[in-house]
């Protein structure tokens, strides 16, 4: 399969998990939260365009959380900035989670897979087999009581 259509399928999963009527809470990008206490610091490498928003969702780590529809911990949107970026997204508690970032480059709220980007935790490769959704197993790690920084690589068509 082509690197297009995998990176198409990828950023459409994105799209429906944020676009989902969601139960988790909508948090600022406070880098001080990751300094202490269960969070993630999530290094975004790869964007392409300081244009539109960024958006970080997190998520538990088992099939029934992950990019499921109003599943998610907490949401962080970030106005984009091209090349790399740091967001803060602290967690309830140690355990197992997932991570999923959207790019929407014209910041219209909707996506456009001719422009708008994706990347997942653990930088999974995405294939026709799971449609753009890697298994839980591929994107969960794992966070205890002290801040875990993790690197996500954006993908584009």
């Amino acid at each position: 399969m082509s690197k297009f259509v995998s990176a198409l399928l990828g950023v459409s999963v994105l799209a429906f998990a944020a676009s989902a009527q969601a139960e988790g809470r909508v948090i600022s990008n406070d880098l001080s939260k990751c300094r202490s206490g269960p969070s993630t610091l999530v290094e975004i490498s790869g964007v392409k365009a300081s244009s539109g928003k960024i958006r970080v969702q997190s998520y538990r780590g088992t099939a029934a959380d992950w990019l499921e529809k109003g599943r998610w911990l907490a949401r962080v949107e970030v106005p984009a900035r091209a090349g790399k970026m740091t967001v803060c997204v602290p967690l309830p508690e140690a355990g197992v989670y997932g991570i999923a970032v959207r790019h929407d480059v014209n910041g219209n709220g909707k996506t456009d897979l001719r422009s708008d980007g994706g990347g997942m935790s653990n930088n999974p490769s995405i294939n026709i087999f799971n449609l753009g959704k890697p298994s839980y197993k591929k994107t969960a790690f794992s966070v205890g009581d002290a801040p875990k920084a993790i690197s996500i690589t954006m993908k584009y068509m």
